[in-house]
């Protein structure tokens, strides 16, 4: 079936076993709030980015599995950063999602424009822009794995709302098995 790139985000992040977003979307992410708003996972609105980060942040810590917050483009992902960077460097598992102008309008001047990807390179283990339709599924997969395995920590996905829009041919990953941590209250036996 085909859809667009935005549904196939949310696909796999069902397929990664998320059930709620924590963010505060802007009009670069209208077809990823569409594909959520479709899907079985609930959208948890914020007043301010930072609180979606913290949210997501304390998800990942009660939890063990990676807490996903979003904001859109500039101002609203920077406000985002202050939250996975704590979560980064207290070694919580989180995935944040942030917006993009369409890259036609990236390195000439446009609203807001910042480089997102630079900007959070120094505060997650792993970072990426979806700026291919092909690359999404694996992307998805790969921020999670890296965010919940051995030393948790953020990682970051940026959709530029013209890819979010390109129609895809493409299905999410096979669901993966939870990660399993050692339990640190049990005795190890020698």
């Amino acid at each position: 079936m085909t859809k667009n790139v935005a549904d196939l985000l949310v696909e796999c992040l069902e397929a990664e076993g998320v059930d709620r977003i924590y963010g505060l979307p802007g009009e670069e992410l209208a077809h990823l709030m569409m594909a959520i708003k479709d899907s079985d996972i609930d959208f948890v609105p914020v007043r301010h980015e930072q609180g979606a980060a913290f949210m997501a942040d304390v998800q990942g810590r009660l939890t063990g599995e990676a807490g996903v917050c979003l904001s859109t483009l500039g101002p609203g992902a920077t406000n985002l950063l202050t939250g996975v960077a704590d979560a980064h460097l207290d070694k919580s598992p989180l995935v944040a999602i942030t917006g993009q102008a369409s890259r036609e309008k990236l390195h000439k001047e446009s609203h807001q424009m910042l480089d997102v990807v630079d900007v959070y390179d120094s505060v997650v283990e792993w970072n990426t822009q979806l700026d291919d339709a092909a690359v999404v599924n694996e992307s998805v997969r790969k921020a999670f794995k890296l965010a919940e395995y051995e030393k948790p920590g953020a990682t970051h996905l940026e959709l530029p709302e013209d890819v979010a829009s390109e129609t895809v041919d493409d299905d999410p990953l096979p669901t993966r098995d939870p990660v399993r941590r050692p339990d640190p209250d049990e005795q190890s036996v020698e």
